[in-house]
C-alpha cells in the first residue's frame, strides 16, 4: 500500500469515527428536545434505543459510501478544481447518498417493525410510512452541514498540509520548536524563457499542471509541500521520514519518472516537456506559527538558505540534483545511488566550505 493509499485510508477511517460519534449525539438531542418542557410529549411509536440505533447505521453507512466518495473521488479527481465546483458535487453527491441510505433503512426497518415479508401490505405500509418520516428532513438538514464541514476540513487539510491542520488544532507550533529536517528546492528550468514563449496565461497554466502532477511521487514518499515560490516548490521531511528507504532522494527521481509519463500531455500542449533541478540539503530549524489575519506554521533557519544556494549551483555544474555531505552522511545510498563529488564550495555569504555532490541511480 503507497502513502498515499494510507493517507486516504486514514481520512476515511477518521471520517467514520467522527460521523458515529455525531450520530450518537444527534439520537441524544432527539431524546433531549423530546423530554424537554417545550416537546407536548415523547410519541409512543419513538423508542430511544430504535433511534440511536438507526443514527449510528445511517452514520456508517454515510460515512462509508459518502466519505469514500469524498475521500476516493471528489478529492482526488477534482482536487485543481474550484472550491465551489467541489461543494455543488458535494452536495449532488449528499442528497444521492441519503436517498440510497433511507431506502435501504426502511427495507430493513419494515418487515422488522411488522414482522411480515415486504410483500405484505401492512409491512409496504410501514415502509412508505418510513420514507415520508418528518424526522428524515431534520435530520436531511443536520447531516448537510455535517458533510459540508467534512468537506471544508478535508479542503483545509489540502491547503495546510497533511497533518497540519490537527498540529495547528493543537498548538503544537504554538511555540516556536528547534527539529532536525531535511529540505529540497525544487526550480523548474529555464523559465523565463518558457514564459516569454508561452506567454502569462499558459506559462501560469503549466505550472499548474507541472506542481500537480508532481504531487503525487512528494505524497508517495512523504514528503511535505511547505510553499510555492514563482516557479519554485519547497519539499520538507523529518530527518527520519526523508532518510528512511532513502525517501528524499527517490522522490526526486520519482518525479522525474511522472513528468516524464505524461511527455505526450506537455509536447501536444507546450510544445515542450518541462525539466527541473534540485538542491538537497539537512539541518536544524526552527518550526513556530505566525501570522494573525494569515496563520501558517513556518520553518526559519539557515538550512533554508543554504539549500536555496545549493539548488542555484546546479545550473553552474550541468548538474540535475545536488545534495550536501551533510545529508549524503544521514543516507544509506549503497546499492542504488553513486555519488560524484562536485568539490568543497564556499556558498554566497557562508563562512565555512560545504562539500556538494550529485548524485546518479545504479542501472539494476
Amino acid at each position: 500500500m503507497t502513502q498515499r493509499q494510507n493517507l486516504k485510508l486514514k481520512k476515511l477511517v477518521i471520517i467514520i469515527i467522527s460521523w458515529l460519534f455525531i450520530g450518537v449525539l444527534i439520537s441524544f438531542y432527539d431524546y433531549s428536545l423530546l423530554t424537554s418542557g417545550m416537546s407536548g410529549g415523547v410519541s409512543p411509536d419513538f423508542n430511544f434505543g430504535n433511534n440511536l440505533l438507526f443514527n449510528m447505521a445511517a452514520a456508517f453507512f454515510g460515512a462509508v459510501m459518502g466519505g469514500g466518495f469524498l475521500v476516493y473521488y471528489v478529492n482526488e479527481k477534482y482536487r485543481d478544481k474550484p472550491y465551489g465546483f467541489t461543494v455543488a458535487a458535494v452536495v449532488i453527491s449528499f442528497v444521492v447518498v441519503v436517498s440510497i441510505i433511507t431506502i435501504i433503512l426502511a427495507l430493513i426497518a419494515a418487515p422488522v417493525q411488522i414482522g411480515k415479508p415486504l410483500s405484505n401490505p401492512e409491512t409496504k405500509k410501514a415502509f412508505f410510512a418510513f420514507l415520508t418520516n418528518r424526522l428524515h428532513a431534520k435530520n436531511i438538514i443536520a447531516w448537510s452541514g455535517i458533510v459540508a464541514l467534512t468537506q471544508i476540513m478535508l479542503q483545509f487539510n489540502t491547503k495546510f498540509g497533511e497533518g497540519n491542520i490537527w498540529n495547528m488544532i493543537r498548538g503544537k507550533y504554538q511555540t516556536p520548536k528547534a527539529e532536525q529536517r531535511i529540505f529540497m528546492f525544487v526550480d523548474l528550468n529555464s523559465s523565463t524563457t518558457i514564459a516569454e514563449v508561452l506567454g502569462d496565461e499558459r506559462y501560469h497554466q503549466l505550472l499548474k499542471e507541472f506542481f500537480t502532477d508532481i504531487t503525487n511521487p512528494i505524497l508517495d514518499n512523504q514528503g511535505e509541500i511547505y510553499q510555492y515560490v514563482g516557479d519554485e516548490v519547497v519539499i520538507t521531511w523529518t530527518i527520519e521520514n526523508g532518510s528512511k528507504n532513502i525517501r528524499c532522494i527517490e522522490c526526486f527521481f520519482d518525479m522525474k519518472k511522472e513528468i516524464e509519463r505524461h511527455k505526450k500531455k506537455y509536447l501536444e500542449k507546450y510544445g515542450l516537456l518541462p525539466g527541473f533541478k534540485a538542491g538537497i540539503h539537512c539541518g536544524k530549524v526552527v518550526a513556530g506559527e505566525i501570522g494573525i489575519i494569515k496563520r501558517d506554521i513556518t520553518f526559519s533557519g539557515d538550512v533554508l538558505n543554504t539549500t536555496s544556494r545549493i539548488q542555484g549551483k546546479c545550473k553552474e555544474f550541468n548538474v540535475e540534483i545536488i545534495a550536501s555531505d551533510d545529508l549524503i552522511k544521514e543516507l544509506r545510498l549503497v546499492g542504488k545511488y553513486n555519488t560524484h563529488f562536485l568539490g568543497s564550495i564556499k556558498l554566497r555569504g557562508k563562512e565555512k566550505d560545504i562539500e556538494l555532490s550529485t548524485l546518479i541511480p545504479l542501472v539494476s
